[in-house]
């Protein structure tokens, strides 16, 4: 990255963006405007195969179908915007691209090449996080939007010493666009796009015939399912005549039969030698419903055995044309996108139903405070950090709700919600209470005392650190810690809604 940030960083720095070129789903092509009539194309990958950065010779059509929360977000902001320098990030494989003149003002783009990780994010002022391509998952908050970006694992480790990129990229094909040429100062972006282009497209199409093995696997399965089913009816109404002339046997026998009978033993005189057949009944019908009962039987199945052998015929020839297309996949030189295509001309896939990406549920903005539900249902406020703790006094709270803290020691703000003119419950004070010990370095003690104040009383002197406050009335309040009570707490944490 450092090599590559050295040979782009003097030719594009400087440069006016024209517009950006969004290469669903997750690479994005930066028009900047060029010397004459020449145009510089910075292709940003984040495939999270082959994430990579490189000046991209040919245009790039643009995309017809819907592009997403991010490639909207960052065409807005970058509008009109001028690109002032390409930095390296944390001697690892991150660059920023800082841009002035934007929209809302300076914004950076940041591309993380970190493998399966690799993302793009934009920040803006404080280099806080505004949007990311890919979310965090569920257990990390590193790019909810409003946090500084940082590197994902923390201080970056000592890069060990290794080949330069240009003897890396030797060893690989060669295969070049067809009519591109080289950029005369930039030689190492052009043996990135050309001599990675061949294993960007190998690995497209293993993925690709990944996702489609996968879905004709599923309907192989589907299709024996269905054809071993059919071949047990077939089973079935083959023996539609027997049942007939079982009916005919009782209809001839009827003056013997009796409700409440199991079975019957008569001559067969439909077969050679009349042998005896055994014959269920119902014990809860008549005689002449036994009767009927068979010969409703006989004509189920005699009109399923019409239809089975067609259904069952179609069934094999489906199952056979899907084993057929797993055979071809396996080929070398298979097209995984030729054989979906005609999977779905055939009917044996269904058409894709991609996901519209502009209908992504943006991410909640981070709160500076933690949620717990108090004894009643009222909600309690615990602040994050120093800085989080002046956001929830001042920002994230009303004059009427209660303010509390530890007496002489540090730790997080607490805010007691209220409905205006509400009084507190005693018990949700008390809970309130706890949750400012336990969030304080008083955390293991048996007693404490705790301020307690309305939130209008409570001021932030000009100029004062992060956290400190001061107050003009409010009252101590001497709290008794209860295990079982600080359990009932911490287990009702919640991510409400905030109110207004």
């Amino acid at each position: 990255m450092a090599e590559l940030v050295r040979e782009l960083g003097p030719l594009i720095a400087g440069r006016g963006l024209a517009t950006l070129v969004p290469v669903v789903p997750r690479d994005l092509v930066l028009v900047l405007e060029g010397d004459g009539d020449e145009a510089l194309r910075l292709r940003l990958s984040a495939d999270p195969d082959l994430p990579r950065l490189f000046l991209q010779r040919a245009r790039e059509p643009r995309s017809s179908g819907p592009v997403g929360p991010f490639f909207r977000r960052v065409a807005e902001d970058l509008d009109g915007a001028r690109l002032r320098a390409l930095e390296q990030l944390a001697r690892d494989r991150a660059v920023a691209l800082v841009f002035d003149g934007a929209r809302e003002g300076t914004r950076t783009l940041v591309l993380e090449l970190f493998g399966r990780r690799a993302n793009l994010i934009l920040l803006g002022p404080g280099e806080r996080v505004l949007e990311a391509l890919v979310p965090d998952g569920p257990k990390s908050e590193r790019l909810t939007p409003g946090r500084p970006w940082e590197p994902p694992g923390g201080a970056p480790r000592p890069l060990p010493e290794g080949p330069r990129l240009a003897a890396e990229l030797a060893a690989l094909s060669e295969h070049a666009p067809h009519g591109a040429t080289p950029h005369p100062a930039a030689p190492l972006s052009w043996a990135v796009e050309t001599r990675l282009s061949a294993l960007v497209a190998e690995r497209a199409r293993e993925r690709a015939a990944r996702d489609l093995r996968a879905r004709l696997e599923r309907r192989r399965e589907r299709a024996a399912s269905l054809v071993a089913g059919l071949e047990k009816r077939a089973v079935a109404s083959a023996g539609a005549e027997r049942v007939r002339l079982d009916g005919e046997l009782l209809k001839l026998a009827l003056g013997t039969l009796r409700r409440g009978m199991q079975r019957v033993t008569l001559a067969d005189v439909y077969s050679d030698g009349a042998p005896e057949r055994v014959l269920d009944l119902d014990p809860r019908r008549t005689p002449h419903q036994n009767v009927e009962l068979y010969f409703e039987r006989y004509k189920k199945l005699a009109r399923a055995e019409q239809s089975v052998a067609l259904e069952l015929g179609l069934a094999r020839e489906k199952l056979a044309a899907l084993e057929g297309l797993l055979g071809e996949l396996d080929a070398p030189d298979s097209d995984p996108e030729a054989l979906d295509a005609r999977a779905r001309e055939l009917g044996l896939l269904d058409e894709r139903q991609e996901a519209d990406p502009r209908k992504r549920r943006a991410p909640e903005p981070r709160k500076p405070y933690r949620v717990f539900q108090a004894l009643r249902g009222s909600e309690v406020r615990v602040g994050r950090t120093a800085k989080d703790n002046d956001e929830l006094t001042l920002r994230h709270s009303r004059g009427n709700d209660l303010w509390l803290h530890t007496a002489d020691t540090p730790g997080s703000h607490v805010v007691l919600r209220l409905e205006r003119g509400a009084e507190a419950d005693p018990e949700e004070l008390l809970d309130a209470a706890h949750l400012a010990v336990h969030f304080s370095p008083l955390r293991e003690a048996a007693r404490a005392n705790v301020h307690v104040a309305p939130r209008k009383l409570v001021h932030k002197p000009r100029g004062a650190k992060p956290g400190l406050v001061t107050l003009s009335g409010g009252r101590i309040l001497a709290v008794r810690m209860q295990p079982e009570r600080l359990a009932r707490l911490l287990g009702r944490e919640r991510h409400a809604p905030e109110r207004p």
